[in-house]
């Protein structure tokens, strides 16, 4: 399933509170104009633009990095935008508002990766180790929703999968 027509949506991609880089992402059939009114121009895909992010007042919000990946071939399998700026809350929030202006809505927790899913380009285990790798609190925790999300767990379920098949059919 493609939710690609559906809604473009936007979130901050970072932790939340101050740093020294901020994570804008924005994906959906929307991304692309949003790209080329940040840019001011069509960007090219999977390059790294310095920009000047504006309101819709022209007055500058921050500078920072624009990267554009086109569907398919982003995290989602829809377009995406990525802007990197300065990790102040104020900037990113600026920042989401004006996706928002230009007709992006704000993701819900972890629909990035539920579109990742409905759009194949990871199973669902793969889609809850995403959460798990986030959420790991040790080393060992990390190293195995890694492997998981490298698809080792999937891996065995289908050769499970094709062993139970094969004794079916025997």
């Amino acid at each position: 399933m493609n939710v690609q027509a559906v809604e473009t949506i936007v979130a901050v991609a970072t932790a939340p509170g101050a740093g020294g880089i901020g994570v804008l992402r924005i994906s959906g059939s929307l991304a692309g104009s949003i790209a080329r009114t940040m840019l001011g121009r069509a960007p090219r895909p999977r390059h790294a633009h310095y920009a000047t992010f504006a309101d819709a007042a022209d007055g500058v919000i921050d500078r920072g990095l624009l990267l554009w990946f086109p569907a398919p071939h982003s995290y989602t399998g829809e377009d995406v935008l990525e802007l990197q700026t300065h990790g102040s809350p104020v900037v990113l929030r600026l920042l989401r508002a004006r996706a928002i202006e230009l007709g992006a809505r704000h993701a819900r927790p972890g629909e990035f990766s539920e579109r990742a899913f409905l759009n194949g380009k990871l199973d669902l285990a793969q889609a809850e180790a995403v959460a798990d790798l986030i959420a790991s609190g040790s080393e060992a925790a990390a190293r195995a929703a890694q492997r998981s999300l490298d698809g080792a767990f999937s891996e065995h379920v289908h050769a499970l999968t094709a062993a139970v098949i094969h004794l079916r059919g025997y």
